[in-house]
């Protein structure tokens, strides 16, 4: 397959045939590449990073970037949430909770969109933000990520998956958090599914670390959120293999739920919005390693309004208030 051709058929988007051949090709010439795919696994971007146009893609994969510039956050800015009414939230809500009850899934991830209003632009919001995994694709949505999709280091490969999150100045939260049984049940479920989805295309998967707090800072105070830590062994040809074995891996486990096929026919039925990019991944490999993060915290333009898009894991012991109150908590700039 020649590289040139993969650069010039599709500028901004492919498909995910011609992905898969380009990474696995690239992969297999050690050429070094950002990759982006969305939720729905039906646009993919891919180029080296030597060809990556700074002036509408900006980039920083847990430190690999294509700028130089240092976060700051904006001295003056502002920013209101006009978030949807809890009936309609409750509806979809509802809809999730009766499948839940039926045994098609044990965990559904319900997400809505969060119409904004800031002062900021996306680039400003993009320069000024905390985050491992950062992205502004095209003025079109910026994204600010604590959440890792797969590492690969070495022909090991990592998933870190994060559910559960409370509000870090509520007395005693990292132990109410820890104890939650809701929680525990969803976060066990996540782990197990992504156990099974390393298991596609690694051995010796194992479970490292079990639900571990992580600390983010956002421009309401901070947040703590449970993360895992799994990982297992890919086959010594693996770089020749990236694309399929990215693919293999999607759509994330964190974002979906478990039984994968089912729950996404549920969040397909539920959701009143078009994710988009929103819960794809954007990646980088650097010719050896790869490091990719879930595009959670996430702002879109469409029509000159911003939505912010946010969700959570929902289970049969999910409260639908509980719920709610935590799509919009998730709804905040990481300054």
């Amino acid at each position: 397959m020649e590289l040139e051709q993969c650069n010039t058929i599709f500028e901004r988007t492919m498909n995910k045939e011609l992905f898969i051949n380009t990474a696995n090709e690239y992969g297999k010439q050690g050429i070094a590449f950002l990759m982006i795919a969305n939720y729905e696994l039906n646009k993919f971007f891919i180029k080296p990073l030597t060809e990556i146009d700074n002036t509408k893609i900006l980039y920083s994969v847990n430190g690999i970037s294509n700028f130089s510039k240092k976060a700051q956050a904006p001295e003056k800015y502002t920013f209101e949430k006009l978030p949807i009414s809890f009936a309609e939230f409750e509806k979809s809500f509802n809809h999730v909770v009766e499948k839940l009850n039926k045994g098609y899934s044990y965990l559904t991830n319900l997400t809505c969109e969060t119409p904004v209003k800031t002062n900021l632009l996306l680039k400003d919001i993009f320069f000024s933000a905390n985050a491992k995994y950062r992205l502004l694709f095209n003025d079109e949505f910026v994204v600010f990520s604590p959440e890792i999709f797969i590492q690969i280091k070495n022909g090991n490969i990592y998933s870190f998956p994060m559910k559960g999150t409370i509000d870090a100045s509520i007395p005693d939260a990292d132990r109410i958090i820890l104890d939650n049984e809701k929680e525990k049940a969803e976060h066990a479920t996540i782990v197990d599914l992504l156990r099974n989805d390393l298991s596609c295309v690694a051995t010796n998967v194992r479970v490292d670390k079990y639900r571990y707090i992580d600390v983010l800072k956002t421009n309401e105070g901070e947040l703590l959120q449970i993360s895992s830590q799994i990982s297992g062994k890919l086959p010594h040809n693996y770089k020749e293999n990236i694309g399929d074995i990215i693919i293999k891996m999607l759509p994330a486990g964190s974002i979906s739920g478990a039984p994968k096929p089912a729950t996404l026919e549920i969040i397909d039925e539920a959701e009143t919005h078009n994710r988009n990019y929103y819960t794809g991944i954007v990646g980088v490999f650097d010719g050896n390693n790869f490091d990719s993060g879930v595009m959670i915290r996430y702002i879109e333009k469409r029509n000159g309004q911003l939505y912010f898009k946010s969700g959570g894991g929902i289970t049969s012991q999910s409260n639908a208030a509980d719920e709610y109150n935590e799509m919009i908590r998730k709804v905040y700039l990481p300054f």
